[in-house]
């Protein structure tokens, strides 16, 4: 208790944990994107549910991986070597995710496109089941959760630091995911913008898994401007034209 009052009391502790904060809440963003499109391929009585358990699923694995901090840091340590390349634990992960997000968002914008899936004698898609969508929110859970709590150990020895900071960012994710999925399912065209955030991240984490590694900073500032791009699209669509 004493080592928490004076953590309480030291400027340098609330600025970390203020700067560890935002991080957290940008490296969810791509897990929050996720999710939200997910959620609206399941019935929509359980797309709630879904949401609270995904962002339930990924506050339990950063606080796992949290509690076991020492452990994950050597996630970063080869584990096997190909030609040219050592791929460590936290590679293969990115490799593995990244793969997943490229065929799950390039399945996504094929359903949506190509004609001949939309004939009178074919059936729409069914609804993603719960426990479907729960297991693809799970794998994708996994991958973010293992750079978050990375970049947690990186920027402080805090532990009640990278607790507070994890709560707090999952927190703000079960706020925002509900509001974004709702505007994604009611404009057609800024679930296509999504889908290629989707596939976006999918190449970034593939080139991260090879050790090339792209700063986010450019990654999120490309997605600011596009999804500015298409806020000013949706508002241009429903101002009512003027007779000519």
């Amino acid at each position: 208790m004493d080592a928490l009052l004076r953590l309480a009391a030291d400027p340098d502790a609330w600025a970390a944990l203020a700067t560890l904060i935002a991080m957290e809440v940008v490296l969810g963003l791509d897990n929050l994107v996720f999710i939200a499109l997910l959620s609206n391929r399941i019935a929509e009585r359980r797309r709630g549910l879904a949401r609270k358990l995904g962002l339930s699923l990924a506050l339990v694995f950063r606080l796992a991986l949290l509690a076991s901090a020492s452990w994950v840091v050597h996630f970063t340590e080869p584990l096997i070597t190909a030609p040219g390349h050592s791929f460590s634990i936290r590679d293969l992960l990115l490799l593995a995710g990244g793969l997943f997000l490229v065929w799950k968002a390039t399945t996504e914008i094929h359903h949506r496109v190509d004609p001949d899936d939309e004939g009178d004698d074919k059936k729409p898609a069914a609804p993603l089941g719960l426990i479907a969508g729960l297991i693809q929110i799970i794998m994708i859970d996994i991958v973010f959760s293992v750079d978050s709590i990375i970049t947690a150990v990186g920027m402080t020895e805090y532990f009640p630091i990278m607790v507070v900071a994890v709560v707090v960012a999952v927190g703000v994710m079960m706020v925002a995911v509900g509001p974004l999925a709702a505007f994604i399912h009611r404009n057609p065209t800024v679930l296509m913008l999504a889908l290629s955030f989707l596939l976006m991240i999918g190449m970034t984490l593939i080139a991260d898994g090879f050790g090339f590694h792209i700063e986010r900073g450019y990654i999120y500032a490309a997605m600011f401007f596009s999804s500015v791009v298409e806020t000013l699209n949706v508002l241009a669509r429903r101002k009512p034209r003027r007779p000519t």
